[in-house]
């Protein structure tokens, strides 16, 4: 049978973009086609990462895509600040777009509706249709009965300042703000010396912090630090998910088949909602393939996220203690025992590298939550998890 391309990826966003990518660096002569329905790939988005997320090769074949690049980050909290000596880099999505389309020009199709899709074809809203020898789903996560999660929700915006800070490098977490939502702190990317991304970022238990209150405590946050707001260059939002536990085998059923990737195949950092290393990951397996099909793809697929998943039980269990062992308003404590380790362990974490003894330490000593909670949350038998015992 012939096919109009090799492979389709619906969704212009961060796995399917790093797909398209791979494709071309490896393997140019495969046609690969990226599409999207709005005007533009990559959305309105800051994708960032730590230095020991990826091996040397992996930060080897996205170095285009690097924006910016720190040599460490902060971290403060009400008994301590602290500086980690480890890189940190961030992909902004303006530049994302600007080089996927110089590697794929016409290969990158927006503002296409897509009505339905299957592994081999995809339906388009204007009632034609393409095909191709696979079909990956890059949607974004689709909230299902599958999947137990809280939430990371976040609001920011890019400011142009009228005087230069004295920022060196990222605040990651300053939780000097209300904790009454639940784990709540700013997040501040330095992209100049007078330009400031500043998010205020939420663990909740679902849905985006409100707009208009996260706007007036940026404004604060910059008063407090002495920042002289200038211009405002963009805003963004976002809600990623958080995983509490889950059934993986319905998760993977209900797909009937398609080839997924990203934050819709259940591809990110447990805690952190994460997803670039994962998709870095997944685009040199795919690309690795002897042979492109739907099926062969599909099981690709599906065995690397259950690998996956059963590595990330242990992170599964500490989202449970955050969510579900105390008050919302102490869920702040958590963090700031955890941010009192050493930096290598903290950077395993994030890598999701945890060995027995890193995870020993992390739970070792009295919980800063109450112990029966704790104890809950461990053993799943809290009652917003009665679905998920079997996870």
């Amino acid at each position: 049978m012939m096919y109009d391309w090799d492979l389709i990826l619906v969704g212009g966003g961060l796995a399917n973009g790093l797909i398209a990518m791979r494709f071309q660096q490896c393997k140019p002569h495969l046609r690969v086609l990226l599409i999207e329905n709005t005007e533009t790939i990559g959305g309105n988005h800051t994708w960032s990462f730590h230095q020991h997320d990826l091996t040397e090769a992996e930060h080897g074949w996205i170095a285009p895509l690097i924006t910016y690049h720190w040599s460490g980050y902060d971290v403060i909290f009400p008994a301590f600040q602290r500086t980690l000596p480890h890189s940190y880099f961030s992909i902004t999505s303006q530049h994302f777009a600007n080089i996927l389309h110089a590697y794929l020009g016409e290969r990158i199709q927006t503002r296409v509706l897509v009505q339905e899709l299957t592994p081999q074809k995809v339906y388009l809203q204007d009632g034609t249709s393409l095909s191709a020898c696979a079909v990956i789903d890059g949607r974004g996560w689709r909230p299902g009965p599958f999947m137990g999660s809280g939430a990371q929700a976040f609001f920011g915006q890019e400011w142009e300042l009228e005087e230069s800070h004295s920022l060196t490098h990222p605040i990651l977490m300053d939780t000097s703000v209300g904790q009454d939502t639940g784990y709540r702190f700013i997040y501040v990317l330095p992209f100049s010396s007078t330009r400031l991304l500043i998010e205020d970022t939420h663990y909740v238990d679902r849905g985006p912090p409100d707009k208009v209150l996260s706007q007036a405590t940026i404004a604060e946050y910059a008063k407090k630090h002495g920042w002289k707001l200038g211009k405002l260059i963009r805003e963004e939002s976002g809600c990623l998910p958080i995983t509490l536990t889950g059934d993986f085998t319905s998760f993977w059923a209900q797909l009937a088949g398609q080839p997924t990737c990203g934050l819709r195949a259940a591809l990110f950092h447990p805690t952190t909602g994460y997803s670039l290393p994962h998709a870095i990951r997944l685009a040199d397996r795919i690309v690795a393939l002897p042979e492109l099909t739907d099926t062969s793809l599909f099981i690709t697929l599906r065995d690397y996220a259950r690998q996956q998943w059963q590595h990330q039980r242990f992170f599964r269990l500490l989202n449970r203690m955050l969510f579900l062992a105390g008050d919302p308003q102490q869920r702040w404590q958590i963090m700031q025992r955890f941010y009192q380790l050493s930096p290598d362990l903290i950077a395993r974490f994030y890598a999701e590298q945890l060995n027995s003894v890193d995870k020993a330490r992390i739970l070792i000593g009295k919980p800063p939550v109450p112990i029966k909670g704790a104890l809950k949350a461990m053993f799943k038998q809290h009652k917003k998890l009665q679905d998920f015992y079997h996870d």
